[in-house]
């Protein structure tokens, strides 16, 4: 097999692995509680940890990649990934489950920031369409396919098998990238920017940090006003240290290209409406329509299936369709799919959301080729690796900040429902009707207050807030496509310099060893 096939072979491995762990713990949740004896703040860092250590070191791992070599930068973040997983799998309490959550977040962070420039050095002209719709159906049926994997693996061999089963793919992907990958790097690498470095993870770690907790520790609060604050400080000064750095960690002239701009805008829409929404309909199948994890994992498939079979056909589309075409069209069609879902009841089943699934699952295949396609065409070459980590920040931010953002509404919505339909509930009631709806109240008890008529009104008020979301979600979706088709232009590509293959810039060297 070609070197370049298996490139894409690697990457898309590791990107399987990336994001299925991001949606396949929620499942495991239950299990981990009850072997763990872990309480409500211990569940919520077992996801929080791996995406904000994701998120804080995502550009630092794309700056390094540009700089140290991008396979190097990728099996190193393989071998981080692959060793945590182990000790999540091993931990018998959960303070070590979490600080080995943020450990795999820092070793994804090296293969997630690194995988678009690694397609994107291998492949050129039409194959280079091809492999990022192969790449985008990856990314889109990881995403989706999560939940119904982790039910599967959770039910069949217990909790601790979603972590140990990275262990020997992890090990035997890390040996294929040292044989089939060479490590490119800039011929002249410029020093590592470590003021910027540092203020710019710091920043974004306080910031996700911030949004994550804002709803159970309140906005108002003096940790999450600090955390916020914090955020805006150092993000200030790191814009001022790339402005007079020689050499910056991120060149800010890049947001002076509309385009740039576009790409992020897309990336973040799609992250923060419809991948942040995942959460909410995992528990909206579990705690109201009273499935199984399993059960409900399944009913992801329409979604799952049409993502894999679009994202190739999209990729190959855009030597032909401009990509704003395919990005503001995709993202515009998942918002019509979140409409299609809007509107359900306690009494709905779950193909009340089937018509919005196909549609929601056909824009996400449009769009997510396109996103990889054009994060690395705007940039130089040899700033590929800084193109794609921005680019799958935005993604991350955009899950964090949706899942945060989404959660707060949602609550909100919830409690008014809740003491609208029930005046004399007692505080707290509401926070865990949003945990989970009639199931996550079956065994509570309110003065006056029947468990029939309890359940009831938990399922009214959960479908209230669910609803309030999907529609916040639609509009995000409406607005990043806007945005995807009138910043994306192809004058704002990188033109190859001489031949097709060779893309302008600097000087690049390949190391075999």
């Amino acid at each position: 097999m070609e070197r370049k096939w298996w490139t894409l072979l690697l990457v898309s491995i590791a990107t399987f692995m990336l994001l299925l762990d991001v949606t396949i713990v929620n499942v495991a949740l239950p299990d981990i509680q009850r072997e763990l004896h872990a309480s409500l703040s211990s569940l919520q860092w077992v996801v929080d940890a791996y995406s904000l250590m994701l998120a804080s070191f995502l550009l630092t791992a794309g700056s390094l990649g540009d700089r140290l070599g991008r396979r190097r930068v990728f099996t190193i973040g393989f071998g981080i990934f692959t060793f945590a997983s182990l000790l999540c799998g091993i931990a018998s309490d959960p303070t070590l489950l979490n600080l080995a959550r943020g450990l795999q977040g820092i070793g994804g962070a090296g293969m997630f920031a690194t995988s678009l420039a690694l397609i994107g050095q291998e492949f050129h002209g039409k194959d280079r369409a091809t492999a990022f719709g192969i790449w985008g159906a990856v990314v889109g049926g990881a995403v989706a396919v999560g939940p119904l994997v982790g039910g599967i693996v959770t039910e069949s061999f217990g909790w601790e098998w979603i972590f140990f089963l990275n262990v020997p793919i992890g090990i035997v992907a890390m040996v294929l990238t040292e044989r089939q990958i060479v490590n490119v790097f800039a011929k002249d690498p410029e020093p590592i920017d470590f003021p910027g470095l540092v203020t710019f993870s710091a920043s974004l770690f306080l910031l996700i940090f911030g949004l994550i907790r804002g709803n159970p520790e309140g906005w108002g609060s003096s940790l999450i006003l600090a955390c916020l604050i914090g955020s805006a400080a150092l993000m200030a000064a790191f814009i001022a240290i790339e402005l007079h750095s020689d050499h910056p960690m991120l060149d800010l002239s890049l947001f002076r290209k509309r385009a740039f701009n576009g790409v992020s805008a897309v990336a973040f829409a799609l992250s923060g409406g419809m991948f942040a929404l995942f959460l909410y309909l995992t528990i909206y199948m579990q705690g109201v329509l009273d499935y199984s994890p399993l059960q409900a994992g399944l009913r992801f498939l329409p979604l799952t299936v049409l993502g894999f079979i679009v994202a190739p056909i999209s990729g190959a589309l855009s030597n032909k369709v401009p990509i704003r075409v395919l990005l503001g069209t995709g993202l515009a069609v998942v918002g019509v799919g979140l409409l299609l879902m809007n509107g359900v009841s306690p009494d709905s089943t779950w193909t009340t959301l089937l018509v919005g699934f196909i549609f929601a699952g056909i824009g996400i295949g449009i769009t997510n080729p396109g996103i990889g396609q054009a994060a690395i065409a705007v940039v130089p070459v040899e700033k590929s690796g800084m193109g794609s980590g921005i680019n799958t920040t935005f993604r991350q931010v955009g899950v964090a900040t949706g899942v945060a953002g989404l959660g707060a509404i949602f609550q909100s919505r919830v409690d008014s429902k809740l003491s609208e339909l029930l005046p004399h509930a007692p505080s707290g009631l509401g926070e865990l009707v949003a945990s989970g709806g009639s199931r996550a109240v079956a065994t509570a008890h309110v003065a006056g207050v029947t468990p029939g008529r309890l359940g009831r009104a938990a399922d009214i008020a959960f479908v209230s807030g669910f609803n309030s979301i999907i529609l916040i979600a639609a509009i995000l979706s409406f607005v990043g496509a806007a945005l995807g088709f009138l910043l994306v232009r192809s004058e704002d590509f990188v033109k190859p310099a001489g031949a097709p293959s060779e893309p302008a810039g600097e000087p690049v060297v390949e190391q075999h060893g």
